[in-house]
């Protein structure tokens, strides 16, 4: 590989950790991220910043935590002057495309948050802050705008764009992201490296919303997107979630797979350009696996909207010709803001102010680090830090986002201070916080200490105040 390798940077929606037929979770179908696998690394242990796609997508941008700018939840995590992993590499000689999700700035596409004004020289993509973070999967034109009346910022429903123009298309939103990365691809290789930055929408909710063909194929009947005149839209859409749809992890598994080959288009894509082996692909998740939306975690507890491992641990995986040995797995924590970092050093770039960390030297080791990795969490309403195996979750049961998560997503669970020890309890069922009170105390601390450090006001949650003992 040169000194300056190439990066292709997949990021998936909603995909869940138990999610790959590698991992022998029954019906699922990956054989293009299983070939990742195989030709790369797995991180087990691998986190994003946020359990939701606002916060987590912006955090993964700029390799910062994203709360340094009071980013706690979809409406606060809009990036502002932070420097990106774009602007980081495009000034670094990179040539640089999006194609796909943004969903970390405003509704308007002179935004920062729209990927002409933060590091992109190209891009193609949905702003899905229109539409209550999901993007439609077959419709993006004006008229289907216009057809859809009320219900279009609902579903989705929305011309993408290009640059800072309108880019109508009719078609299966998975292929033409994946069709306009190729093409930037194709035209980008050669002596100066590209980033190309993939962000699908799959396999978000609502997942019915495939091509007549693969219906046909797979032998399943459609589901009516939400109007109006139908029922209330919360009252539809809990009957367009689990356990209330028919076929729902039928349909989201047909999604993934045809994101998995949609991904598997863009390596035979390097490969037939001769960059394959001059080219980082990393493959992860904005968060845990959304079970609304029938996705499957495994033995991790929670989902999307929880800080349980469920809701912030995250398929992720690294083929780095030269650096990642093929087929190896890393244990050790890792976090999307290491991707920052990691990409800065590989291409000669400043990685100032990055809160992550280069991952090379744990994909060059093939083995676990001495080192103690932190990592922090917090939402405003939950919380939690890892230190080592160690994790400690703070929850509040009576916070009003807690109250939406319980009752419309049938998926929140717990309440108070829960420390667990992921090393023999990753489904974090065994709390031991009531036998090891001086570790939550120095985890309290740490987070505390943490929440100083990024700019968080201190009083929060009433666990986080200082007792006359922690004082001293």
């Amino acid at each position: 590989m040169t000194t300056r390798p190439n990066i292709l940077l997949i990021v998936s929606d909603d995909h869940g950790y138990a999610d790959r037929s590698a991992a022998g979770t029954p019906g699922v179908h990956t054989p293009v991220l299983d070939r990742l696998a195989a030709e790369g690394t797995t991180c087990t242990d691998a986190y994003v910043t946020a359990p939701i796609c606002s916060p987590s997508r912006a955090g993964l941008i700029t390799g910062q935590y994203q709360q340094r700018w009071g980013g706690l939840w979809f409406d606060s995590a809009h990036i502002g002057t932070e420097q990106t992993l774009a602007e980081r590499l495009r000034d670094a000689g990179y040539t640089t495309g999006y194609f796909g999700k943004v969903h970390y700035g405003d509704e308007t596409a002179a935004d920062r948050g729209a990927p002409p004004h933060h590091g992109f020289d190209e891009s193609f993509y949905g702003l899905a802050g229109q539409s209550m973070g999901r993007l439609h999967y077959l419709h993006h034109t004006a008229d289907a705008v216009t057809e859809y009346g009320d219900a279009a910022e609902a579903m989705g429903v929305q011309p993408f764009w290009s640059g800072e123009e309108p880019a109508e298309f009719d078609g299966f939103t998975t292929d033409e992201i994946a069709d306009r990365a190729a093409d930037f691809i194709r035209r980008s290789a050669g002596e100066q490296p590209f980033l190309a930055m993939v962000a699908f929408n799959a396999v978000h909710n609502f997942c019915w919303q495939l091509p007549e063909a693969e219906l046909a194929a797979r032998g399943l009947e459609g589901h009516a997107d939400w109007h109006p005149g139908a029922a209330g839209y919360l009252d539809w859409y809990d009957g367009a979630i689990s356990p209330n749809l028919p076929d729902g992890r039928a349909f989201y598994l047909a999604q993934l797979d045809l994101m998995d080959q949609a991904i598997g288009r863009l390596l035979d894509t390097l490969d037939a350009t001769g960059t394959a082996s001059d080219t980082i692909v990393v493959y992860l998740t904005d968060n845990g696996g959304s079970q609304c939306n029938y996705g499957d975690n495994g033995e991790l507890r929670g989902t999307k909207y929880t800080l349980w491992e469920g809701g912030i641990r995250v398929p992720f995986l690294v083929r780095w010709p030269g650096i990642a040995t093929p087929g190896s797995t890393v244990t050790d924590p890792v976090s999307a803001l290491d991707l920052a970092a990691t990409f800065a050093a590989a291409a000669g770039a400043d990685d100032t102010g990055c809160d992550g960390q280069d991952l090379r030297p744990l994909l060059e080791a093939d083995a676990p680090s001495d080192a103690v990795r932190e990592l922090h969490w917090d939402c405003g309403w939950q919380w939690a830090v890892r230190r080592g195996d160690w994790k400690l979750l703070s929850v509040r049961g009576d916070d009003p986002t807690a109250g939406y998560v319980r009752d419309v997503e049938h998926t929140f669970t717990g309440d108070g201070l829960i420390l667990t020890d992921l090393s023999g309890d990753p489904g974090e069922r065994d709390n031991l916080a009531e036998r090891r009170p001086r570790l939550v105390e120095q985890l309290t601390r740490a987070h505390a200490r943490w929440r100083a450090e990024v700019g968080l006001p201190a009083d929060v949650d009433p666990a986080l105040q200082p007792t006359a003992d922690a004082a001293g």
